[in-house]
Order: structure tokens, then C-alpha cells, then sequence
């Protein structure tokens, strides 16, 4: 598949890999059984939809005590105060999915592989393939692929896709099937490879 493979292969042998490796051994800390744990880390993916993932690290970080206790109006306040682009919108998708935080252990223990993520798209305001892909990554899952812009734009670059107008969810599980191919040849995860590929295009390793 071009040089992509040859790119990622050189890049594991720099100081890169010693600090994916790291931050995927962080995903896997969450406790899965937690509800508490996986719904601040569910409030994190709703946040970063379509925002600087760096700025959401910082939001998350000051107002996640916040998520499970306050109401609509003073958390879409909050965000708006620390520079959130969707405040409105984003706090009602945080406090409506509230009442989704104490099924999140069950579904991530009980559910198959697409199982999991169909539950997260269909019962989750806010949440999408990429988004509930990007969840589980999160929470230690490896074999889901998070296909962002980021992601379509570096895939596009090296001819292995022609960038779709709109991302189905057929679509969206056909570029799932060729970074699989790709981390096959790499020796990687799906969630090793996000990162590489994260990397690549922005310098920056990150969640």
C-alpha cells in the first residue's frame, strides 16, 4: 500500500513508539467496571467532536466533576466561560446521556465487538461511529478504528482512498477494513496505528 506501511515502520523505530506505547497502556488503566470512570471518558469523546482535541484536554480536565451534577444551563455556562465552541448543544448531549451512565459497565462487558459500538451510536446524544469508536479506544479497546478528517486527509494523501463526501456508516466500516490491512502489515493495532497516523499528520500524540 504505497509508503505508508514504510513510514509508520521507520517512525517505530524513534523514541514515537516508547511514547504510543505509553499512552496506550494509559487507555488500558480505566476501570471498564466504573461507571463513573467511563462516563467522564464518554463526556471527553462527546466534548471533542469537531474541536481542538488539545483544548478539550484542558476543558474536560477542570469541568469533568462537574457532568453528572450540573444542570443543562450552568454547564453549557461553564464551557461557554472556558472557551467551548458548542456549548449549548454539547451540555444537553452531557446531561441527557446521564441517564445511559449506569448501563455503560454492562454494554462494554456484555457486548460483542459491534455490539458495543452500535449501542454507544444508537443510545448515546452526540455520539457516532467515529465518536464511539474513539470511546473504547479510550477505555483499552484496541481494535477499533477512529476515522477523523485527520485520518481520511493522510489515507486520501497516499492514494488509498478517495475522501468521502459523507461518512456512512458502510463507508465508515469499508476505510475501518483498509487501516486494518494496514495494521496488519505493520504489526499494530487499530489503536496503535490511530496513533501513529495522528502523528504523522499533526506532530502530536494525544487521546
Amino acid at each position: 500500500m504505497n509508503d505508508l506501511p514504510s513510514t509508520i515502520n521507520n517512525l517505530k523505530h524513534s523514541d514515537t513508539q516508547r511514547k504510543i506505547y505509553q499512552r496506550i497502556q494509559e487507555f488500558k488503566t480505566i476501570d471498564t467496571h466504573s461507571a463513573e470512570e467511563l462516563f467522564k471518558e464518554l463526556c471527553f469523546c462527546i466534548l471533542t467532536a469537531n474541536f481542538d482535541s488539545e483544548r478539550t484536554i484542558h476543558i474536560h480536565g477542570k469541568l469533568h466533576p462537574c457532568f453528572c451534577t450540573e444542570t443543562k444551563k450552568t454547564l453549557s455556562k461553564k464551557l461557554r466561560q472556558h472557551g467551548y465552541r458548542f456549548p449549548n448543544t454539547r451540555a444537553t448531549y452531557i446531561v441527557q446521556s446521564i441517564a445511559q451512565k449506569d448501563n455503560l459497565p454492562f454494554i462494554i462487558h456484555t457486548l460483542d465487538h459491534e455490539g458495543r459500538r452500535d449501542w454507544l451510536a444508537e443510545n448515546i446524544p452526540g455520539i457516532g461511529y467515529k465518536e464511539a469508536s474513539h470511546f473504547l479506544r479510550n477505555i483499552g479497546f484496541d481494535d477499533y478504528a477512529i476515522i477523523d478528517f485527520h485520518i481520511l486527509d493522510i489515507l486520501e494523501r497516499y492514494h488509498l482512498i478517495k475522501k468521502p463526501k459523507t461518512l456512512t456508516v458502510k463507508k465508515y466500516k469499508e476505510i475501518e477494513q483498509v487501516l486494518q490491512t494496514i495494521a496488519t502489515q505493520t504489526n499494530l493495532t487499530l489503536a496503535e496505528l490511530d496513533l501513529y497516523l495522528w502523528y504523522i499528520e499533526t506532530g502530536k500524540i494525544l487521546k
